[in-house]
């Protein structure tokens, strides 16, 4: 951790702004837009999900944006910087789906620049939120810390999505592109005040930052080649791109999977989804209230919580696949709710110890850490999605019954979180730096374990 104090409960929660605003207009572009394309439109849905991919795709620069952050020793400029980006792109992206309604390839060729935007501005912002997270959050306060700020994130898309849909209605192009402007610009100003002052000046640095920044002028290839070479780091970047491919693609075939199944309608097949996020919000909730202690008692390790949730995440698949085979009469409700729930605690676990094992080098180096992660993350939700419907489409032109299709999924996500799991207990023995160096059980800071 750098010199500075660490950040108390207030500022982490106005770092959870950023990640709020952030999300406000994140939900926009990747759903509110999406909608209109493919339902007003009428466009073929592939458009926007080729978008979509390309803004996770552009994000495999995030440790190039994060090392130019460690090489300056500032953060609040490249968050800043970000959020205007993804302003821009996310109003870009509204008035290119106006256009599309006169000159389709026009607005085609404008889109394509804007989600470039939006991706950008998305990976230069939230690698130098989560960098500036890690370097200032004293250990025992990571767990709640990313569970706050992923709250606040999720709740940026629930505030916008409510409000902004108040205000599309009756729709028209023109409520669209004002919507959206009007949310980007107001997200950008929560951002800057929430960021006012949080970060150390200059002068706050230790002299080992100071020194490791200066070295951190060197080429991004080497210091990214350095970061490469560290046993941890490297293992950790599988980790999360083996795990995040697991977790997300689920996306697109847990709806359908209900619809062709289990005969759920429409409507019913939504209100699921929206059991499966209900559980993912109580699955975060238990590792923060875990990791912030209750009673003077802290329990678990981010560590454990991360193997704990893919081993769990592993097992409410294996029941999805089950209930797949089984047909309607298995309940499906519970097993949703249950792996919504392990997905929270893998995902907050994970992001948690990404924080930890980016802030246990003294040396001012979390961006490039934060980045190489983050890139991982962002080609594994990029494929995921893909890879899901891949497996469906492909199992369904040998299998005339759709139910096997989709075990065949949730068997193949099952064994990645198994994998996963693998994966972050190898990293977790990582000699130089452990991942969650706290004891599995403290009281009052000392190790009480038997």
């Amino acid at each position: 951790m750098s010199g500075s104090a660490p950040l108390g409960w207030v500022a982490i929660v106005r770092l959870g702004l950023v990640q709020t605003a952030l999300g406000a207009i994140v939900v926009l572009t990747t759903s509110t837009i999406n909608r209109v394309m493919v339902v007003e439109l009428m466009l073929p849905a592939i458009l926007p999900g080729a978008l979509v991919a390309l803004h996770y795709a552009v994000q495999i620069l995030r440790p190039r944006w994060g090392h130019g952050a460690d090489r300056g020793g500032r953060r609040t400029v490249w968050i800043i910087g970000g959020m205007a980006l993804l302003a821009a792109g996310a109003t870009g992206a509204a008035i290119a789906t106006a256009l599309m309604a006169v000159s389709t390839l026009a607005g085609v060729a404008l889109a394509v620049a804007a989600f470039l935007l939006v991706g950008i501005g998305v990976g230069a912002a939230g690698t130098n939120l989560l960098a500036l997270l890690a370097s200032r959050v004293a250990p025992g306060r990571r767990a709640p810390a990313a569970t706050i700020v992923w709250l606040m994130m999720i709740a940026g898309f629930v505030v916008t999505a409510t409000v902004a849909g108040h205000f599309l209605d009756p729709f028209s192009s023109v409520r669209l592109v004002t919507v959206t402007a009007v949310v980007s610009v107001a997200a950008f100003l929560v951002a800057v005040a929430a960021l006012w002052g949080v970060e150390a000046r200059g002068g706050d640095r230790s002299p080992a930052v100071a020194e490791q920044q200066a070295h951190n002028r060197s080429d991004f290839r080497a210091a990214l080649a350095a970061v490469w070479a560290e046993p941890e780091a490297r293992r950790f970047t599988i980790f999360v791109f083996v795990s995040m491919l697991a977790y997300s693609a689920q996306d697109l075939v847990l709806e359908p999977f209900a619809g062709a199944v289990f005969a759920m309608t429409p409507g019913q097949s939504t209100q699921l989804a929206g059991v499966q996020h209900g559980g993912v919000l109580i699955g975060m909730i238990v590792v923060a209230l875990a990791g912030a202690g209750i009673g003077g008692v802290r329990l678990g390790t981010l560590r454990g919580w991360t193997i704990g949730g893919c081993l769990a995440s592993a097992a409410a698949l294996a029941l999805l696949a089950v209930g797949g085979s089984f047909g309607p009469g298995w309940p499906l409700v519970p097993t949703v709710f249950a792996l919504g729930a392990a997905n929270g605690v893998f995902a907050v676990a994970a992001i948690g110890s990404m924080m930890a094992l980016a802030g246990a080098r003294e040396g001012g180096s979390e961006g490039i850490r934060m980045g190489l992660w983050g890139a991982g993350q962002a080609i594994a939700f990029a494929l995921g999605g893909f890879v899901g419907t891949a497996v469906v489409d492909g199992v369904r032109l040998v299998v005339a019954d759709p139910a096997a299709a989709y075990v065949t999924v949730f068997a193949l996500e099952a064994l990645l979180f198994l994998l996963s799991a693998g994966l972050a207990a190898r990293v977790s023995r990582a000699p130089a730096s452990s991942v969650d160096p706290e004891p599995v059980l403290t009281r009052g800071g000392a190790d009480v374990r038997a």
